[in-house]
């Protein structure tokens, strides 16, 4: 493909992308799907333009004084027009004298501090920290975590297929790739051998602190992660309960768990009001995701304060629920992919309040019996990592033990 074909097609995805109503991901993925006849070399040209140019979209948008995803794409390109909107037959449309004069009227003025950070306003508000959106905007690594057998023997067998691993600091059967990693030709992942799983999520696996003996509930599973993650901690024994109330999310773990040869995970959509006395109430709740922004920073153009309000709501709600299931003695793991102190201590918060009979473990004193590496925080209460600090997704855990 010529350069200026690429680059319709990197307009045709933006386009898709700025109406921020479905994930890039999505948009990326079926626009590839439905054009089989773009070869390989030129779909990761139009990728890396398309998530290079979301990463900007704020200076972008602020430089070009527009929305409109052709006038961003101009601004994004400007040093290289002629190329890019070169007329051709499957090319970009060539300029427009209207838009020579406006791109010869540079914008001066300097950005917003919100805009500088890569980060909606009302968000940065909140966050006021400009390094933590700065690291929340850089790329991130894929981390995979060892499966069945120790890390070093997952790192010898990527590195016999080409794929260098680095370990990571943390979690004990974490490898770090900097690279593409394309699953369908690893032959380690065909195997059941890993699981692509960010560390901060193997973390927090490890700190629910989970036993053959225990009775556990991953409620909220979603795509299964944390529960395959506890089922390789306890060597395939015991017994998890996967709970998620989107049957078509459960069918989609079924896959895994054939893969990663899993026999002690039950799936299910219906909890009765009976079923309580849970030792571990593994609670992954929906939130804004704000967390993985390195990896889906479209995503942050998607909230909005009305989605938030939401989603805080759910979060207290299916606290409420945890604590009537779990027995006495027994935890909440309470964790989040967020940021938002919001999502996180100020939920808690609330909850101690009304439930007197919950307290937060000692959150540093249960790392150091699981982690070899040094607690990466201050407070004892709560586990807060970040890209900025601890180099992960930003993720938040407090493990709450029920007195009587």
């Amino acid at each position: 493909m010529q350069n200026g074909a690429r680059y319709q097609a990197v307009w045709e995805i933006l386009t898709a992308v700025f109406e921020d109503k479905i994930p890039a991901d999505n948009v990326i993925n079926d626009y590839l799907r439905n054009r089989k006849y773009i070869g390989a070399k030129d779909r990761r040209f139009i990728v890396e333009r398309v998530w290079q140019i979301i990463r900007n979209r704020m200076k972008l948008e602020f430089d070009a004084g527009s929305r409109e995803s052709r006038k961003i794409l101009l601004y994004a390109v400007r040093d290289r027009l002629a190329e890019v909107f070169d007329g051709s037959a499957y090319g970009m449309a060539p300029l427009r004298e209207e838009e020579k004069q406006w791109l010869a009227e540079e914008n001066e003025k300097p950005y917003p501090d919100y805009v500088e950070a890569e980060c909606p306003a009302w968000l940065f508000a909140k966050i006021r920290d400009m390094a933590f959106c700065k690291a929340l905007n850089q790329p991130a690594t894929t981390d995979v975590r060892a499966h069945g057998i120790s890390r070093d023997e997952l790192r010898h067998k990527l590195a016999a297929e080409g794929i260098e691993a680095v370990a990571g600091v943390y979690a004990p059967q974490c490898l770090k790739i900097s690279g593409r990693l394309v699953l369908n030709n690893c032959m380690a992942w065909q195997n059941g051998e890993m699981e692509v799983q960010d560390e901060a999520s193997q973390v927090a696996a490890l700190l629910a602190d989970v036993r053959p003996e225990h009775k556990i509930i991953d409620y909220c599973c979603g795509a299964g992660g944390k529960a395959l993650a506890l089922s390789d901690i306890l060597h395939n024994e015991g017994h998890i309960l996967a709970y998620d109330i989107d049957a078509k999310r459960l069918e989609a773990i079924k896959p895994r768990m054939m893969r990663l040869k899993v026999k002690n995970i039950e799936l299910t959509d219906i909890i009765a009001d009976s079923d309580k006395g849970f030792d571990r109430f593994i609670l992954d709740v929906p939130c804004s995701g704000s967390g993985t922004w390195r990896r889906a920073p479209d995503a942050k153009f998607r909230l909005t304060k009305q989605r938030l309000d939401s989603l805080k709501n759910m979060q207290a709600e299916l606290l409420g629920i945890a604590a009537n299931k779990t027995k006495p003695g027994g935890r909440i793991i309470y964790m989040t992919c967020s940021i938002l102190h919001e999502e996180n201590e100020e939920q808690i918060a609330a909850f101690c309040r009304q439930n007197k009979n919950f307290a937060p473990v000692n959150i540093k004193e249960l790392w150091q019996q699981k982690i070899a590496a040094p607690y990466p925080v201050g407070d004892e209460r709560y586990l807060r990592m970040s890209p900025l600090t601890t180099g992960t997704d930003g993720f938040f855990v407090c493990v709450l033990e029920k007195k009587f």
